[in-house]
């Protein structure tokens, strides 16, 4: 795991290149502290910088950027190529004569490229990466992402500063190290943010600087022509493709489905231990995790060290629950709790972890916990994430389903009168109800749910209105601004997954997820809460291979009973038993609407002044203050509300 930057302008001078590609990589120093390097090109204009994070060959062999053997090409590389000795076999059984420098991955990558091209290296690469490529022949720069976007990338025009530049790099902090960059904010993005929590590629919160989308790679030809228009990306990888392949050869039975995920999914697993370092796995006390974690313990021999976040509050506190497991499974466990004086001493720090505004409140215990497996010695986590969108884990997708099922039949006058009379229930009341249902803010899901009730006509409106807020105005200041936005994310996420795709809806709900909240809310809270210690995360559940046998599986498999997972429960009954795992999903969740009326409050206010918010000219004073002023009464939970604004706001006193 590392991090690189980049830029391509007119040719310039040796130092002014190398000068401003290091300023711009040390930027992202913490995502790899044991190596650096620059390489250059006066006469084409252009600068790869590396940071290395020592994971594969730790010797100056896998020092980046790196060449190719016959000098072709040069890389910047960030991530894993987890089957890169069978590429090598691969190549070696072909009477392909490679001079091997030493034995990691990107030195393994480079030879594919160099002897298969490209497109074919990508589809036999198993793993999580963004990388810059140069191809010296052909004079052309190729961006490319991963297959779910584990790994990020960002890239764009800066019109600004010493002359025009394309930058690229892996976080957006490194690109505003550029000399002279002041590319305005984006607000159609704030919007976004606003609504969803997170900012979805291809934008980013600043004007011209895109995330490249999952699958996606972008040639750039040099040198640089200011006159012709930015190159569009296009996709390597597409999630559709292998639903669709997947479809055609459903299991036929129990036996074949669970034989075929456990065999899959023990081989990405076996593959994602292989480190020259010391590799562990968080464990949450979920089905996921908890799956890892065991199949991991079968294939090493020593204790596998294993950690978890509890909270103060019992109905958030899932730490018993893992520390049980961890006993039974005989790991070496480790654990912390979060309480709202380290939340306190966190919140301050978030806008340096996350480079551009992000709104998961689940940050907090995720860089906790990985801050923990970084102090305990580790180098390498394996975590469960991706088992939801890919097993039907979600709460959502039974929910979802059994709503609509009701709401379908009942007229939308109707509809509209009962969701103003349950609406005005005290939340005591739906905190009560929630327990005797054990789930966690009901208050809160039963709000959102009833404020969208007048606004659906099917049960795809239904699952999409639950994840976004509806804030009922225009929270951001200039009017107008941010509508298209929203539209367009939806828009993006249908063309990914079109309805001719023969999947039930519920079954798509999982797959937009996959190309939508999977890549740019999880994976983007993992990415940053680890790299922000030098700690690499790696999903076993996210190898396409995985994937492809997950699609395999019919729904009745995933979802039985009203029980999410159930393939992958009756997996992790070889090694667990039933009553330490057959409970509730609750979910990552944590108690930062009570934070915020108690402990969090005082800094919440500063940051929710309606004067200071008036004289940034972003957010909307009178909204923010009339849902700060409601949650504050204990009427209403606007949690989520309120964190999207603290989030941004945080982040704008520190980059903007």
């Amino acid at each position: 795991m590392c991090g690189f930057a980049g830029l391509i302008t007119r040719p310039t001078s040796n130092q002014n290149l190398i000068k401003i590609a290091s300023h711009m990589v040390e930027a992202i120093s913490y995502r790899g502290p044991d190596d650096s390097g620059v390489w250059h090109d006066e006469e084409i204009g252009i600068a790869l910088a590396h940071k290395r994070l020592a994971i594969v060959d730790l010797s100056s062999a896998g020092h980046q950027p790196m060449q190719s053997t016959k000098g072709r090409f040069v890389i910047v590389f960030n991530g894993e190529i987890y089957n890169h000795t069978d590429i090598r076999k691969e190549l070696e059984s072909l009477n392909i004569k490679q001079n091997w420098r030493g034995s990691s991955d990107t030195e393994t990558l480079l030879a594919a490229i160099e002897n298969w091209g490209l497109e074919l290296a990508l589809q036999k690469s198993v793993g999580m990466f963004a990388f810059s490529l140069y191809d010296r022949k052909e004079k052309v720069l190729h961006l490319v992402r991963d297959r779910f976007g584990e790994k990020p990338l960002y890239w764009g025009i800066c019109s600004s500063g010493c002359e025009i530049a394309l930058l690229f790099g892996s976080e957006l902090s490194s690109i505003r190290r550029y000399p002279g960059f002041n590319n305005p904010i984006d607000r159609d993005s704030l919007s976004q943010l606003m609504s969803f929590s997170y900012i979805a590629a291809p934008r980013s919160i600043i004007t011209g600087i895109e995330k490249l989308p999952v699958g996606h790679l972008v040639t750039i030809k040099l040198p640089l022509d200011p006159s012709k228009p930015k190159p569009c990306s296009r996709a390597w990888w597409k999630l559709n493709d292998l639903i669709e392949d997947s479809c055609k050869a459903i299991f036929n039975s129990e036996f074949e489905a669970i034989s075929n995920v456990e065999n899959a999914l023990s081989k990405s697993v076996k593959d994602q231990l292989e480190a020259d370092v010391s590799v562990g796995c968080f464990l949450s006390g979920g089905i996921d995790s908890s799956l890892i974690a065991a199949l991991s313990q079968s294939n090493i021999s020593r204790k596998l060290k294993t950690f978890t976040i509890g909270f103060e509050e019992a109905e958030f506190n899932e730490a018993t629950h893992a520390r049980a497991i961890a006993k039974h499974l005989g790991t070496e466990h480790f654990e912390e709790t979060l309480t709202s004086k380290d939340a306190i001493r966190l919140i301050p720090n978030l806008a340096n972890i996350y480079c551009e505004p992000f709104a998961d409140s689940s940050q907090l215990p995720t860089h906790l916990v990985c801050r923990s497996a970084r102090n305990s010695g580790l180098n390498v986590v394996l975590s469960g994430d991706g088992g939801d969108e890919l097993f039907g884990g979600y709460n959502r997708y039974i929910w979802v389903p059994k709503i609509w099922k009701r709401l379908g039949f009942i007229p939308k006058g109707v509809r509209d009168m009962s969701s103003d009379l349950i609406y005005g229930v005290p939340e005591l009341l739906w905190r009560y109800l929630g327990k005797l249902m054990s789930i966690n803010q009901l208050h809160y899901k039963v709000n959102k749910l009833l404020v969208r009730v007048k606004e659906i006509d099917s049960q795809n409106d239904l699952y999409k209105s639950l994840l976004k807020e509806n804030w009922g105005g225009n929270i951001i200041s200039q009017k107008g601004l941010g509508q298209n936005t929203i539209i367009q994310n939806e828009d993006y996420i249908e063309k990914n997954i079109p309805g001719t795709l023969r999947i039930s809806q519920t079954e798509r709900m999982m797959a937009m997820d996959s190309i939508g909240y999977l890549p740019e809310d999880i994976l983007v809270k993992l990415d940053r809460a680890a790299m922000a210690v030098s700690l690499e995360t790696r999903l076993p559940f996210l190898d396409h291979r995985v994937a492809r046998a997950a699609w395999r599986v019919p729904l009745e498999m995933k979802i039985r009973n009203n029980q999410s997972k159930w393939i992958l429960r009756k997996i992790l009954e070889k090694h667990i038993p039933n009553e330490l795992i057959n409970r509730p999903k609750s979910g990552f969740s944590m108690p930062i609407g009570s934070w915020l009326r108690g402990p969090l409050r005082n800094w919440a206010s500063e940051l929710l002044n309606p004067d200071k918010l008036s004289d940034e000219g972003f957010i909307n004073p009178i909204l923010a203050t009339k849902v700060w002023e409601e949650h504050l009464s204990g009427r209403y939970d606007h949690t989520t509300k309120l964190w999207n604004i603290l989030m941004w706001q945080a982040w704008l006193e520190q980059w903007g």
